[in-house]
């Protein structure tokens, strides 16, 4: 039968006893099965799951080969499977249709479907090991945005995938809701709701497998010990089956995927080992589906080669928290409160917690006990508080239980329920220290637990019963959550200290210390846990230390005195311990971890670095503040409840030494805007940690104008090789690369090039040699958008980035070449990327290129092969001339050209090549947006064949440049009476002309139209004259005009005057004028 493990409040409620029980713990009916099998009858007692849960999903590599069918089968076969299938849903609809609510015997159970609500799925993660505390990585994480994905579908085929995945590993934090999940997916099957593709479902735990690690199986036996089938050898090979197995970070056995023998049929006895390690590679039922469930630590156990897809438990989002609460707590009133309580600012850490399920439990079950007690309490606004109080709760309800004789003694009861608390605390600390969330027996008699006196503490000490198989009974437990094992070793190794002295802190020796007056020195037994928790690279260690420092408040010690008769000592000065903490923070090179020290600092009720920053950051008196006050800035801001999506460094100080500070709330961001920030290659360490995080949501950098150089670049090449870099992304736009960077950059890429999509190099000058490398790896890539802007390329490099491109070329959509020197040789070989039938590219630029009028006819005929993708061309500042501009001019006018932005500054064209440019746009006007034909000679009578084309009613022209192209009033006159019909034009930019002020007053008359929407108008060489023409047009209730820009003008003082009071006026629209001083 399948054993279910209670893993959160959404997944199990603490105070179960018996969270799963097999069917070898119940007296079992033996029956005959195929091939000698023996197959027990199974039976499962309980399994508690809560509330909604979140998770990420994100695909790799192995296809999945298709699911089986029945369809080759026997009559009589299709007949037995028919009978095994209704059996198998019916029994496992029975186990997992309630989830509890505190112990079985309490009968408080609850329908999954009236308590359980959607999950919250989405697209992202890796099977990569975290190498921070999990619940310190929840605290710094915000979302990414990740593709929606439902429960139900994770085992199925995405839209962009032909097939669906066929072995899925879901990894999360300690009581997220993983557990959960298999049993929501498990009950929609077994109801006929869902996943109806798979004919049979087999969940299995890794905790219940470690009892029979050392036994020899045939695949057919084990599931006998499971499940009541009578299913045929051969039905195993034409059925479509699931396997499940939850909890891979409780597994004891050693999943040695290299030396296990191989094992192809399902009859062949061998370990249990060797029947996972052959039913995860494909080896065993190679058509079977696997579903794997993990705290991230212990994902990296399974291959990445081995799975098809990874998806991350996310637990609650903002909205769910609060619907828990309302769900969990009958009174919605006191639901309100709690509510309102974690969502102020100084709770803002227990709100962030609440994503937790198995948290949000816990505090329903500490808050709703305080608000509705006979006595007003203060309610608890740290995580220490609590806890403390949430094992207050479960202490009195275990009192409440039937035990043994009732006492009457309170003295009795006080030492009775410490000596268990300290039991429990020793048991806690001690595999902690192992790095145990699971133990035995065994365990609990050397802390001298008595059995029966742990299962009546159920809300502290979970006891989840497995036995062998009908052979022998083992009893398995853990803690509900790992952060209360880890409170109740805080809780154990420091009242030990303040009772005897003796620090059981691995770094000092077991000796007694005491001071002169005989108390303990607790300030030692604080540096010694601190220096413990900064050593461990992996934060195993972090929260430990904050409920160490948080119970050594004197409010957490009275109620631990009063009601479990700790000893009492005098009330605590904490201000050396708060020094020392300090002084960490201001010489800690790892910025992670300085969010757990203000943690800690908020634990001991010091607020005073964050006080001090707020002061000096508000009053932008940035020049007192500390490495440490940054650090301070980073804690207070990742903790608001601003929007950290975008993370601007020039908000708060441009350096390498504040950016180091910050780079926890830029981990937190999806932006990080770092350009001209006086960075170095300093900078490039962190962020390449940052980068590799798993924490991090980082999805765009931008660290243009920064002196980065080459060594900078191999620094943070190693943070995109990550598989954990999420990176979109990239600006490195005049940062001092070289070829030698590019060979860095190259290496990250070819590593790791699934995420990235956008990659900006320009104004760096790594000339052809540096494109060599980075195109051996571009035929890999995926990008999009690729700037190579003024980078000293010339045809050897553009032949290379040709190749690989046209070897590539479904994916790049934007390539910008502009400001290198190509010659007619380097045009050729781009057009042999260009002419490729899977060339999706629709932005082009090559501007300042080098392209003649014979460039230009090549350039249109490649482009002419798929025209119909391209929207934007600029080729600006090329001697395009008549010719070559009448050559791009025909491509206008092809139907299938949908282009809406065409750049062709500085061609050297005249009225020729703009009557042929004009001609071409009137016979397919409708797309083209922008049209920049600025520094041409084009003259009155070229503005007049545009004016025609402005005239046409398809025209949907919004921007057109004609700055320095010899225009008179004559011209002007032409134009405005082309637009004074409905015109889109909103943009219009005629500076450098001759206008004068005729020209201007024929201007002025067309902004007073109230067909006129133009937004934006530059002008030069305006006279006082002209601009009181302008400033009486902009008063007319017609204009939309927000933005002047008068180069070169003479507006004099009255002019000014009007400008500016029209400007200063809010009735009037003008947001922005730019006049000479």
């Amino acid at each position: 039968m399948w054993k279910g493990k209670a893993e959160s409040p959404s997944a199990v409620v603490p105070t179960t006893t018996q969270c799963a029980t097999t069917q070898r713990d119940a007296e079992s009916t033996t029956i005959s099965a195929q091939h000698g099998s023996i197959i027990n009858q199974p039976q499962l007692t309980g399994v508690n799951v809560t509330g909604n849960i979140t998770t990420n999903i994100n695909n790799t590599y192995v296809q999945a080969p298709a699911r089986t069918d029945e369809t080759a089968a026997s009559p009589k076969t299709k007949e037995n499977i028919q009978r095994c299938q209704e059996e198998l849903q019916s029994y496992l609809e029975d186990e997992t249709e309630n989830l509890f609510q505190g112990t079985e015997k309490d009968g408080s159970s609850t329908p999954m479907n009236k308590i359980y609500t959607k999950l919250y799925i989405t697209a992202g993660g890796s099977g990569e090991v975290n190498s921070e505390h999990e619940v310190v990585v929840l605290e710094c994480r915000r979302c990414t945005s990740e593709e929606e994905i439902q429960l139900n579908d994770i085992l199925k085929a995405l839209p962009n995938e032909d097939k669906p995945p066929q072995r899925v590993l879901t990894k999360g934090i300690a009581g997220i809701g993983k557990s959960v999940a298999v049993q929501k997916f498990t009950h929609d099957w077994a109801v006929r709701e869902a996943n109806q593709s798979f004919q049979f479902i087999f969940p299995f735990t890794f905790r219940d497998l470690n009892l029979i690690k050392d036994k020899l199986y045939s695949l057919v036996g084990l599931i006998a010990e499971y499940f009541d089938l009578d299913l045929e050898t051969s039905d195993y090979k034409s059925c479509s089956i699931l396997f499940i197995f939850d909890g891979l970070d409780e597994s004891k056995l050693p999943l040695n995927f290299e030396k296990n023998e191989m094992c192809r049929i399902v009859t062949k006895t061998t370990t249990v080992d060797a029947l996972l390690t052959n039913l995860i590679s494909g080896k065993l039922l190679h058509k079977a589906s696997v579903w794997i469930t993990s705290r991230p630590a212990a994902a990296s156990k399974i291959p990445p080669k081995f799975i098809n897809r990874v998806t991350e438990v996310r637990g609650f989002n903002e909205k769910q928290k609060e619907e828990y609460f309302l769900k969990k707590i009958s009174d919605n009133d006191v639901a309100q409160k709690i509510c309102y309580h974690l969502q102020s600012k100084p709770l803002r850490t227990l709100y962030i917690m609440c994503h937790i399920p198995m948290f949000c439990w816990i505090t329903a079950t500490a808050l709703q006990s305080l608000l509705t007690g006979a006595h007003d309490s203060e309610l608890p606004k740290t995580v220490t508080e609590m806890y403390t109080h949430f094992l207050i709760i479960q202490t009195t309800r275990k009192n409440e239980k039937d035990y043994q004789e009732v006492e009457t003694d309170k003295d009795r009861k006080k030492e009775r329920d410490k000596d268990m608390i300290m039991k429990l605390g020793k048991l806690a600390f001690e595999q902690l220290q192992k790095g145990n969330i699971i133990f035995y027996e065994n365990d609990l008699k050397e802390c001298k637990i008595d059995l029966k006196e742990a299962a009546v503490y159920s809300g502290v000490c979970t006891q989840i019963i497995r036995r062998e198989s009908g052979l022998h009974r083992q009893e398995v437990y853990s803690f509900i959550h790992l952060s209360v094992q880890e409170f109740l070793a805080a809780l154990y190794v420091l009242e030990t200290f303040i009772e005897s002295g003796q620090n059981l802190l691995p770094s000092q020796s077991k000796v007694r210390i005491r001071s002169l007056s005989g108390e303990s020195l607790m300030v030692l037994l604080h540096k010694t846990a601190v220096d413990m928790a900064l050593a461990n690279d992996h934060g195993q260690w972090d929260l430990f230390l904050r409920f160490l420092l948080g119970l050594s408040q004197d409010k957490n010690q009275s109620l631990l005195q009063n009601v479990f008769g700790f000893e009492v000592r005098r009330p605590l000065n904490n201000q050396e311990t708060i020094t020392y903490i300090h002084r960490k923070i201001k010489n800690l090179s790892h910025t992670d971890k300085s969010i757990n020290l203000f943690q800690c600092l908020n634990e001991l009720g010091d607020q005073s670095l964050v006080e001090q920053v707020l002061k000096y950051h508000n009053l932008g008196d940035v020049s007192k503040m500390s490495p440490a006050h940054w650090s301070a800035l980073a804690f207070e801001v990742l903790l608001s409840n601003e929007d950290l999506d975008v993370f601007d460094l020039k908000k708060y100080y441009k350096s390498d030494e504040v950016l180091e500070r910050l780079l926890p709330v830029l981990k937190a961001s999806k932006t990080a805007l770092l350009s001209d920030c006086n960075l170095t290659d300093r900078c490039c360490e962190y962020l390449s940690s940052a980068l590799s995080s798993k924490s991090s949501g980082l999805e765009e950098l931008d660290l243009s104008r920064n002196q980065l150089l080459d060594s900078g670049i191999k620094l943070l090449s190693d943070g995109l090789k990550s598989p954990d870099c999420k990176l979109q992304r990239l600006s490195l736009k005049e940062s001092g690369v070289t070829i030698k960077g590019c060979q860095s950059l190259a290496g990250g890429l070819s590593s790791n090039s699934s995420h990235l999509r956008e990659l900006d190099l320009s104004h760096n000058k790594f000339h052809d040699g540096g494109l060599k490398l980075l195109s051996k790896v571009l035929n890999k890539c995926s990008l999009k958008t690729l700037r190579l802007s003024e980078c000293g390329i010339k045809e050897d490099g553009c032949k290379c980035l040709a190749l690989a491109l046209r070897s590539n070329p479904s994916h790049l959509k934007n390539l910008d070449l502009s400001r290198n020197s190509f010659g007619e040789q380097a045009v050729a070989h781009l057009c042999g990327f260009l002419r490729q039938p899977d060339c999706q590219l629709e932005r082009l630029w090559l501007s300042k290129t080098n392209l003649q009028k014979e460039s230009a006819a090549a350039l249109a005929s490649a482009l002419a092969s798929n025209l119909s993708q391209l929207r934007e061309l600029d080729l600006g500042e090329n001697k395009l001339e008549d010719a070559g501009v009448m050559e791009i001019s025909s491509l206008l006018k092809d139907p299938n050209c949908k282009m809406e932005k065409l750049r062709l500054a500085g061609c050297r064209f005249t009225e020729s090549g703009c009557a042929a440019l004009a001609s071409s746009l009137r016979s397919n006007p409708a797309h083209l947006r922008v049209l920049d034909l600025a520094r041409n000679d084009l003259r009155d009578g070229g503005v007049q064949l545009l004016s025609e084309l402005l005239a046409e009613s398809l025209c949907q022209l919004e921007t057109l440049n004609l700055r320095c192209c010899t225009i008179t009033a004559t011209g002007c006159q032409s134009l405005t009476s082309a637009l004074s019909g409905s015109s889109a034009l909103k943009e219009l930019d005629l500076a450098y002309n001759r206008l004068m002020d005729h020209g201007v007053e024929l201007l002025c008359d067309w902004l007073r139209n109230h067909q006129c929407r133009l937004e934006i108008l530059r002008l030069s060489e305006c006279t006082e004259s002209s601009c009181a023409s302008l400033a009486s047009a902009l008063r007319s209730n017609t204009s939309q005009v927000r933005e002047l820009e008068l180069m070169k003008s003479h507006p004099g003082e009255s002019g000014l005057t009007l400008l500016y009071e029209l400007l200063n006026d809010q009735e009037y629209r003008l947001q922005t004028l730019t006049v000479p001083t």
